[in-house]
């Protein structure tokens, strides 16, 4: 739900838990993958978020038989889609659109799919899913309506090396390729969980994927992808963040429905700062009940700490004791969100890629205007 404004009273500890859902950038992933078969998909543990509204609403509108079982389970039947064209006005909304390319091209051997949109993060290029896509066996064309058109008489594996770590990439080369003749070995491939969780969905499909989560994922093609069921992990982002807010309310947060290993780059910093973390099976208690220490971090790809939780640990930096160093490794236009922080008090001067923050006793209320969607899209 969506409202016109949020009115937040502080200041307040926060305590007790909370669960986790499945991970968006996951599930975003593995929905055009149900394209690649006739059967039914029996998907669990779907976040619910506009994103995932957005595509399943793309699939929808090509033919594809979509219910809600219940609150996070979705089944999906894609038999009915015979175009492989995306519907341009919808599909334009969001950024990952562009994975319906790599499902519909790995069906069809053609596509037809808008430029992506979605949040403006600096340049985020698609040269790299095109080298993967020409190098199956594609011929690919951006019209002048940026419209993004890839044919092929037949998928022919290949050796695909990626001149820069790109998620999308990686996994639009993956659907690509699942069912194309031969073997495609995608070298210098993201390592990213939900790369993991893709490769995972398609193996209970049927396919025959060695090495996700690893630089060198070696694909070989199958003729045929079954029907599945299938959980999606949880969100590493979004438990994060309540880590984040445990420790800057000075909180106690168990954190359930987690993947432990997954939080490790997190973990690892909120140690540093002198926060208790205890992990378990699939949960996670943080607590806070001192002064936060201050740190470095620089956002690398997977392993390395995630840029999605980079503003997430600026906002906690702000209130730790001493200067603290953000560096931004993966994006442009990171530190966007840094003026609302000073509105708030925040002591944070910016260079580049480079935030320099230095510590406060604690934040005072301030309104905040977010940019519409208009003026986030690409």
């Amino acid at each position: 739900m969506f409202l016109e404004k949020y009115i937040i009273n502080g200041p307040t500890r926060l305590t007790g838990s909370v669960t986790i859902s499945g991970a968006k950038n996951a599930a975003l992933g593995i929905l055009p993958a149900v394209l690649l078969t006739d059967e039914t998909c029996i998907i669990e543990n779907v976040p619910d978020i506009s994103d995932v509204a957005i595509m399943l609403q793309i699939l929808t509108d090509m033919g594809a038989s979509v219910r809600l079982l219940d609150k996070s389970t979705y089944e999906i039947n894609a038999s009915g889609i015979l175009v492989s064209d995306a519907p341009k006005d919808i599909a334009r909304k969001m950024r990952a659109s562009y994975y319906f390319l790599g499902a519909l091209l790995g069906r069809f051997s053609e596509a037809k799919v808008p430029m992506p949109g979605g949040c403006d993060l600096g340049v985020r290029p698609i040269d790299q899913h095109i080298k993967g896509f020409e190098s199956l066996g594609a011929k690919v064309s951006i019209e002048n309506g940026g419209i993004i058109e890839a044919r092929a008489d037949k998928l022919l594996g290949n050796q695909i090396y990626l001149d820069t770590v790109s998620v999308g990439a990686t996994i639009n080369i993956i659907l690509a390729a699942v069912k194309a003749e031969g073997l495609t070995i995608i070298e210098n491939a993201a390592k990213e969980p939900h790369i993991v969780d893709l490769a995972n969905f398609l193996n209970s499909m049927g396919a025959d994927i060695m090495g996700a989560g690893t630089d060198v994922i070696k694909i070989r093609g199958v003729s045929y992808l079954h029907g599945t069921t299938y959980s999606i992990i949880p969100d590493q982002i979004e438990a994060g963040t309540f880590m984040a807010a445990a420790v800057a309310t000075r909180g106690r947060i168990l954190i359930k429905n987690v993947t432990p290993k997954h939080l490790e780059p997190i973990t690892a910093k909120l140690l540093k700062m002198g926060v208790t973390v205890e992990e378990y099976d699939d949960s996670i208690l943080v607590s806070c009940d001192g002064e936060i220490g201050r740190t470095n971090i620089k956002t690398f790809p997977h392993p390395g700490f995630p840029t999605d939780m980079q503003p997430q640990i600026a906002a906690v930096l702000c209130l730790a004791n001493g200067t603290s160093i953000i560096t931004e490794g993966v994006w442009e236009n990171r530190f966007r969100y840094v003026d609302e922080l000073r509105r708030m008090g925040a002591n944070i001067s910016v260079d580049g890629k480079v935030a320099v923050i230095e510590g406060i006793e604690s934040f005072h209320a301030a309104p905040s205007r977010q940019p519409t969607f208009e003026q986030v899209l690409l």
